[in-house]
């Protein structure tokens, strides 16, 4: 091989997404070489890997050293086990960085001086953000010859209206950055991206996407641009999630740590680890385990997060002044036909209807033939505009 080749990197506080992509021939984007999982972080790790041959699959597997699941070592690991399966180095490594701030509207290469300005963004994102910059700091130290960029998850609502990004706070507090940001805006650029690719026969003016998984988000695209979308300064908010809160009054929050004595660390901990379906259910967090128990709490878990996500998908409607497509992603989004059903359903006001029978498909199109609204699922892909913005900054 002798295309130039980058690597990408996705990694949360439980897992590790991995790619490698060639450069296509004009320049850009081209085939995805290989595709890797490490799961179940940090206490029953498991390495899972995709490739175009099975030669280039077994050798990343062979070569992978999961022995030391310190970014600092691990990621080096990888790098070199991609290297080895793909029998050349590579170009660059392209990292996804939840939170960009005010000022990062597209991705940028990697500095001491960005990492560290990043850095101070932890809080914003702290299951997500301080494992970003780990692994970034991880292959700099290792590997400081190897050019490294970042696409963040901000990034992409930055093209928002200034209305739609502030809260109603005191004016310095808005100008010190406590701004509503958006997240999973890779995840929403890849749909802009290929949504017009793959459907080009349906209307998509004004699309309202769906992130639904482990983490949840809505997002109303208005041709191509985010105008609108579900979470705001941080992570936690907006619909509920899997163990994630979502949207709550502050004045409970308030109570629950004046009256009932809660410290911040307790507080916050309960909003990302203990609520969401996994606090409703008493269960889990795992839409699939929900939908398998049968339990009253677990259905009243499932609708609680469908009827949350067709109240927000309203505001987003009007919004985007109607709704041309609606699209599903994310794991949930994907794999739920009880999830898309339910929220279809209540949408039916604005159009939405869907064939069951292509929904218990999965898709990709689920809207009969001529809907006035096209409802589809398209695989979540963040790893392809990683590498995308990768090769762009090369």
């Amino acid at each position: 091989m002798n295309e130039q080749v980058v690597a990408t990197f996705n990694v949360g506080s439980s897992s590790i997404k991995l790619a490698a992509y060639s450069r296509a021939r004009g320049g850009g984007l081209g085939p995805r070489l290989l595709r890797a999982e490490l799961s179940g972080l940090p206490d029953a790790p498991r390495l899972s890997a995709r490739a175009g041959n099975t030669g280039t699959e077994s050798a990343f597997l062979a070569g992978a050293d999961i022995s030391d699941l310190e970014l600092s070592a691990l990621a080096p690991r990888l790098i070199r086990a991609i290297e080895t399966a793909l029998d050349q180095p590579l170009a660059a490594a392209g990292h996804r960085v939840v939170q960009g701030g005010q000022h990062n509207h597209a991705s940028r290469k990697a500095t001491p001086e960005l990492i560290a300005e990043l850095g101070g963004l932890c809080a914003l994102a702290p299951d997500h953000q301080p494992f970003n910059l780990a692994a970034v700091r991880a292959v700099s130290a290792a590997r400081p010859d190897l050019p490294q960029t970042l696409s963040f998850d901000t990034a992409f609502h930055r093209s928002q209206p200034r209305i739609a990004q502030i809260y109603a706070l005191p004016r310095a507090l808005t100008d010190a950055g406590m701004l509503r940001y958006g997240y999973h805006g890779l995840s929403y650029a890849h749909i802009a991206r290929h949504l017009p690719e793959r459907f080009p026969g349906h209307r998509q003016q004004r699309t309202l996407a769906l992130h639904l998984g482990s983490g949840s988000s809505l997002c109303a695209i208005l041709d191509g641009r985010s105008i609108a979308t579900s979470m705001g300064f941080s992570a936690l908010s907006g619909v509920p999630m899997a163990t994630r809160s979502g949207d709550i009054d502050p004045g409970l929050l308030l109570y629950l740590m004046s009256e009932q004595q809660m410290s911040a660390g307790d507080v916050s901990q309960m909003l990302r680890r203990q609520s969401g379906l996994l606090g409703v259910s008493g269960i889990s967090g795992d839409l699939r385990q929900l939908e398998a128990a049968g339990t009253a709490e677990a259905d009243e878990a499932i609708a609680l997060f469908i009827y949350r996500i067709v109240r927000d998908c309203g505001s987003h409607i009007a919004a985007l002044g109607g709704m041309d497509a609606l699209v599903f992603t994310g794991g949930v989004g994907e794999n739920s036909a009880r999830v898309r059903t339910g929220i279809a359903s209540g949408l039916a006001w604005a159009g939405t209807e869907i064939d069951e029978d292509a929904n218990r498909h999965h898709g990709p199109e689920l809207s009969p033939p001529g809907s006035r609204v096209g409802v589809f699922v398209l695989p979540a892909d963040e790893e392809s505009e990683i590498a995308r913005d990768c090769l762009a900054l090369l």
